[in-house]
């Protein structure tokens, strides 16, 4: 008994942890208005049928008593002709349909109250009804809200702790690597160019020493006779090969 006690009880928080989950507070909350404007229309139809129950049965009353009063007519008649026994079978007659006037007082004025209480229970679930339906509104925007801010705190989230910003870091690492690429080929670009123009400027030397030491030769052949080079501040190492090899050709002693 025990374990199916423990079995039952498993299965009933199972499911109300199913259906509690399942609940959406806004449907919920709609479905319960629903039911209870359903409510409304059969409490209606039921005051609509007492109602109808109490007219039929005061008209029943007032024929009753017209009745009665029909035959006590009929009574004062036959008395008034000097016929007792039909004077008294005419009362006899307004007895009973006075009885039956006063059977039917009674119901009505049961019917009246049932009536009554209907039309009152019917005011209180329209104010209850009215009432719900602000609550309903009230708690289905407070649903809404809650939900939109837990879907926005969990993409907040995703956003601050998960592959998101992993991703933007990545793309940071990236454009960082970019830049600093084309930095370095500013830099290459442009030792580039100096590197170009030392050369063409120590190009420009080289042409100018040639030429004077051409110019000196020719002095030397023409004047017969030898004179000191002028002094060369070589540029390089090949540049200082070459002048000695020069003053070689020059000089051979």
């Amino acid at each position: 008994m025990g374990l199916l006690d423990r079995i039952s009880r498993l299965i009933r928080a199972n499911l109300n942890a199913l259906i509690s989950k399942a609940e959406d507070p806004e449907k919920i909350l709609e479905q319960t208005v629903l039911d209870m404007q359903e409510d409304m229309i059969q409490l209606r139809q039921a005051v609509a049928q007492a109602i109808a129950t109490q007219k039929r049965t005061e008209r029943q009353q007032a024929q009753a008593e017209t009745t009665a009063e029909e035959w006590y007519r009929k009574a004062q008649l036959a008395l008034q002709k000097g016929d007792e026994v039909l004077a008294r079978e005419a009362l006899n007659r307004r007895k009973s349909y006075l009885e039956t006037a006063t059977q039917m007082k009674a119901q009505l004025e049961q019917q009246v109250s049932v009536v009554t209480q209907l039309k009152q229970n019917m005011m209180k679930l329209e104010s209850k009804i009215s009432e719900a339906k602000t609550r309903k509104d009230l708690y289905v925007a407070r649903a809404r809200s809650a939900k939109a801010s837990q879907q926005l705190n969990e993409m907040l989230g995703r956003v601050g702790t998960g592959t998101a910003l992993e991703a933007f870091e990545r793309m940071e690492d990236k454009v960082i690597q970019l830049e600093a690429r084309a930095e370095a080929a500013a830099e290459l670009g442009a030792s580039e160019l100096e590197q170009r123009f030392i050369a063409l400027g120590q190009q420009d030397d080289i042409e100018a020493e040639l030429a004077a030491l051409k110019a000196q030769q020719q002095q030397q052949i023409a004047g017969g006779s030898e004179a000191a080079l002028p002094p060369v501040q070589p540029s390089s190492t090949n540049v200082e090969e070459n002048l000695e090899r020069l003053r070689s050709q020059v000089d051979p002693s």
